[in-house]
């Protein structure tokens, strides 16, 4: 076929993508054969269409890139049959469509222009008539079925008012559409008025809109005039509707844009205009560095607005202004905050391990701990871990501060402590409000800002320490801080905005538990650190203190060397503490002493032994034998307490007097003690017979009792078993059998009840020379637990649950 001048029209449309939106109506093409309306086959071939709809009378570009679709254009070019049928898709994205992937009804068209291209056959097709499928006849190489003409219906009488209104309705929606809507040329306003027939302008009007296939296909199968008039209004209305409010949002926008692009104009004017005059806007700059800092924090959207709502303010303020100082102040302090910055956890876990364990000796169920944490953060993965929150308990010296130090550098975290000793204002970790002057944020973001990241290790100091005034109550405000289901949205005063503290690995220390509120207590997981025995104290000595006093004397290693037994003399006889302190000040007099001598002219290395140390610090403070140095007569019992600072040895001593008074108690002993002496004495009173003893003697005997160290005060109920001990011993006439201590809560009828500190009182007796101890029943398990095994294979520890055992093993025959 030889190849036809496509004319002039709106668009070729790709059937595979595009509408027919260029639709022409037929007044302004002449046909090629002159006739006004062509035979259409009772069987016609069925071309579907993507996103397409073509009605009667009017001309549409059509571009058929299917093989199919090809296929039947040749077909019936090549036959002379040019009148096809075209039907919408029901699925734009079918491929291959058969009978019930396309609509019943589409329209009859005369092909009146082709020209064949590369990729596709471009035609100018004609509407002639509607038609429905009425018989399905094949569907391959493309669809053929039998059809229906449906004439278009003549305009019902009596309707003519109606008929008018329609139309005027139609054509004042469409003129509308056409203003509201860039895509409509104006040129379709007269189009409406021009044409005469209805049913023309109603297929018209909804072949230039941009209606859905479906609406559309709804008009195409609506045949009576006033119905098809009806719906194509209401579809008009719809879409007037949605023009109208995306013109009121592009106005908006543009006018927004607008707004920004003057002022960036008339700030590049002004720069221009001060750098030709030679002048520098030094706030300007400021500001601007402000802004691309705020752009760049990460903050979460309510500490974002919060930080714009004050650079507004700090744009429009006078930098002379005081308030100016305090919004500067405020914005810098939220981008000094490192809301998205955080650091990357170690993850190897014997390297943690071996990191831990080169740093403090011994301390398993700690090291323990942490390697659990990681273990779980290893597993997880990028998931969230609740970060736990540890209270290290323990004496003075243990370590207690330095761990947590060594915990941040074995988890690659940077570290941050606060001392909580003495605070007493509650705006010391909440943070001041912005109204007062020189308001700061609290010690928790201070911690935060200087650490840099958003999950440090904070090593919350002595929070045994705390004190409350008027000014309110650290503790309580620490109450949210400590909780892992609060935390994550802790609002600082100063900031006023939420921060995640959830990240933040939170490490509290303590001497004592006692004086820390229960709700405080119940929020951390409480770990207790013992004091170190003898062995852990010499190996701590060789591998940490040692060396770090050579160093900070500057000698070194071939210089100066110590000998086990002269590490193991300074240990036993110079210190008696549960850690290492005063053990590290004794090494450094021994090292300043040899450094001394190095200054004087020493050249030889010089060995430390025991002679050294002993020339160094002078007599020894402490003999090991406490307990055997101590002449042990009927009435004196040796007991064993808990302090701060670690266990200790104490000799309860009684004495009968002559006289009726009853009972006489000294040594500063506090209500819970003094009862236990009250206690036992009672307990001697009314079981006289059974423990063999004078019942009426002790009726009638005036017992004065005393604990030395009277200038310390003493409380606790642990000395139960001890004031019992004693009081037998006195009544009995026997001694307590040698190097035999006790420790234990008594009752009135005479259990024995578990008391704490067992690891430091067993420690302490171990030093003082101790070689037999009796403990409470439900103390065993502690006993096994914490002491360690050479320390235990030393002692006879004998576990019971009653007064009578305690006085059958105690007491030794007269």
């Amino acid at each position: 076929m030889p190849e036809v001048k496509l004319p002039s029209m709106p668009d070729i449309v790709d059937l595979d993508d595009e509408s027919p939106e260029g639709a022409i109506h037929a007044d302004q093409i002449n046909s090629e054969d002159g006739e006004s309306r062509p035979a259409i086959p009772e069987i016609l071939n069925i071309l579907p269409l993507r996103d397409s709809v073509v009605y009667p009378m009017l001309i549409a570009p059509l571009s058929v890139s299917r093989e199919a679709g090809v296929q039947l254009i040749d077909e019936s070019v090549g036959s002379g049959a040019r009148v096809i049928g075209v039907v919408a898709q029901r699925e734009p994205l079918t491929e291959h469509p058969n009978f019930d992937e396309v609509y019943d009804y589409g329209c009859a068209v005369i092909i009146r222009t082709l020209v064949r291209m590369p990729d596709a056959v471009r035609l100018i097709v004609q509407g002639i008539s509607r038609f429905k499928i009425v018989e399905r006849l094949g569907t391959e190489p493309y669809l053929r079925a039998r059809i229906e003409v449906i004439d278009e219906p003549e305009s019902p009488e009596g309707k003519d008012e109606e008929l008018e209104a329609l139309r005027r309705s139609i054509s004042a929606m469409f003129e509308q559409a056409i203003r509201l809507s860039p895509q409509l040329p104006e040129e379709l306003r007269s189009m409406t008025s021009s044409i005469t027939e209805l049913n023309v302008m109603a297929d018209l009007v909804a072949a230039h809109m941009t209606l859905s296939v479906q609406d559309k296909q709804t008009v195409l199968e609506t045949v009576p005039v006033v119905t098809r008039l009806r719906a194509l209004l209401e579809m008009l209305s719809k879409e007037v509707r949605v023009l109208e409010l995306t013109s009121k949002v592009h106005s908006e926008v543009s006018a927004e844009l607008s707004k920004n692009q003057r002022e960036y104009y008339l700030r590049e004017q002004l720069k221009a205009i001060q750098r030709e005059l030679g002048e520098t806007d030094d706030r300007g700059e400021e500001l601007e560095d402000l802004r691309r800092r705020i752009d760049e924090s990460g903050m979460p959207q309510e500490a974002l607005k919060e930080v714009n709502r004050e650079y507004d303010r700090l744009r429009r303020m006078n930098p002379g202004s005081p308030e100016y100082t305090v919004a500067r102040t405020y914005v810098d302090t939220m981008l000094a905050m490192p809301w998205s910055v955080s650091s990357e956890d170690r993850l190897e876990l014997p390297t943690v391990r071996t990191v831990l364990d080169e740093e403090h000796y011994g301390l398993e169920k700690i090291k323990q701990r942490i390697i659990e944490f990681l273990a779980v953060r290893k597993v997880k993965g990028t998931l969230r871990v609740r970060q736990p929150i540890l209270c290290f308990v323990g004496p003075p010296g243990v370590g207690k501060t330095s761990l947590g130090k060594s915990i941040a550098t074995a988890m690659e975290r940077k570290f941050v402590r606060i001392s909580l000793g003495g605070m007493r204002d509650e705006a010391e970790v909440r943070g001041h409000r912005r109204t007062y002057i020189g308001a700061l944020p609290g010690q928790i973001m201070q911690g935060i800002r200087r650490a840099e990241t958003n999950n440090p290790v904070f090593v919350l100091d002595e929070i045994d320490k705390l004190g409350n005034d008027f000014r309110g109550d650290p503790s309580s405000a620490l109450l949210e801080v400590l909780d892992p289901e609060q935390n994550h949205s802790f609002r600082d005063h100063y900031l006023d905005v939420p921060f995640d503290l959830s990240r933040v690995f939170f490490i509290a220390t303590a001497n004592r538990l006692d004086t820390i509120p229960a709700p405080l207590r119940d929020r951390m997981e409480i770990i207790e650190l013992g004091g170190y025995t003898e062995e852990e104290k010499v190996e701590i000595a060789k591998r940490h203190l040692i060396p770090k006093q050579i160093d900070e004397h500057g000698l070194s290693k071939g210089k100066i060397g110590w000998t086990d037994e002269a590490v193991r003399f300074t240990v036993r006889n110079y210190t008696r503490e549960a850690g290492v302190r005063n053990l590290e000040r004794e090494i450094a007099s021994v090292v300043r002493k040899a450094t001394l001598k190095f200054a004087e002219g020493r050249k030889a290395k010089l060995e430390v032994k025991q002679s050294f140390v002993q020339e160094a610090l002078g007599a020894p403070r402490f003999l090991h034998d406490e307990v055997a140095e101590r002449m042990l007569k009927p009435g004196i019992a040796v007991g064993l307490v808990w302090t701060p600072v670690g266990g200790d040895v104490v000799f309860i001593e009684s004495a009968l007097l002559p006289g009726e008074k009853g009972l006489t108690l000294t040594g500063q002993l506090g209500d819970v003690m003094r009862e236990s002496v009250l206690t036992a004495q009672s307990y001697v009173r009314s079981h006289a017979e059974d423990l063999g003893l004078d019942g009426e003697k002790i009726s009638k005997a005036e017992v004065h009792v005393h604990v030395p160290a009277g200038a310390v005060p003493k409380d606790g109920p642990s000395a139960g078993v001890t004031m019992f001990t004693a009081l037998t011993s006195l009544y009995s006439g026997r001694t307590i059998k040698p190097r035999l201590a006790m420790t234990g809560e008594m009752t009135l009828t005479g259990q024995v009840l578990p008391v704490g500190g067992i690891k430091e009182k067993v420690l302490a007796a171990y030093r003082a020379g101790v070689e037999t101890l009796i403990l409470p029943e439900d103390n065993k398990k502690d006993y096994l637990e914490d002491i360690p095994e050479e320390i235990r294979k030393q002692l006879k520890t004998h576990f019971v649950s009653d007064a009578l055992e305690v006085f059958k093993l105690a007491l030794s025959k007269k």
